[in-house]
């Protein structure tokens, strides 16, 4: 992936950025899920599954990968730089206690997306920032069912931040189509999102909504 493709690859996100889930994308429906996921309109599909199966992992990671091509969209690997590299996935998104940003990209070179997760802290999104992020994370805004023990963050102080950032931000953190309208006018670019869509019965419907959000 050369240079030029990354520069073409950031202008993509933007939307919705759906969340797989061990428990609400299980192996055996994840492909379908996703599959309506993407057809109802998300952007980026990231896989997060923390199991020890690292056969099960690649597969799955494969898998999206042929799906996302198909629908032009971004599969982002969780947390496994390593396992981004072999699926040529778009990119990795890192927490605090992972594999450092400078490492991922010692790792990947230039040519793949590489968020960073910085909760709610303006001193982390700036670290962050002067490692070679490429998008940015923040939250949790709301209480969520997927990680109930994360620190909340505060609105006001990143949307601040938010606002004269560079690069592209993505909000998460039991956010609703009935929350979701705050974060975007603070200046968020995605909306991670786990349970409201994989937890509706009607997916692709669910992330038509979502998309109309973006809409001018």
């Amino acid at each position: 992936m050369m240079v030029s493709e990354q520069s073409d690859i950031r202008v993509k996100l933007r939307g919705l950025y759906a969340i797989t889930d061990p428990k609400l994308t299980p192996p055996q429906t994840m492909l379908q899920q996703v599959q309506a996921a993407l057809a109802g309109g998300a952007r980026i599909i990231q896989l997060r599954d923390k199991s020890s199966d690292r056969a099960l992992r690649l597969r799955l990671a494969q898998q999206l990968r042929d799906l996302t091509a198909r629908h032009d969209a971004l599969l982002i690997i969780n947390d496994d730089a390593e396992l981004c590299r072999v699926v040529q996935a778009d990119g990795v998104h890192l927490g605090q206690d992972d594999m450092t940003l400078v490492q991922a990209r010692d790792l990947l070179g230039p040519g793949f997306i590489i968020g960073a997760t910085c909760h709610g802290s303006v001193e982390l999104a700036e670290q962050a920032l002067q490692d070679g992020a490429d998008y940015l994370a923040f939250g949790r805004f709301f209480a969520s069912s997927t990680k109930p023990d994360a620190l909340p963050a505060d609105l006001a102080l990143v949307g601040e931040f938010v606002r004269r950032c560079p690069l592209p931000t993505v909000a998460i953190g039991g956010i609703t189509l009935n929350n979701a309208a705050p974060l975007l006018e603070a200046g968020f670019t995605m909306l991670a999102v786990v349970n409201d869509v994989f937890g509706q019965t009607d997916i692709e419907k669910r992330c038509r909504h979502y998309s109309q959000l973006f809409q001018p």
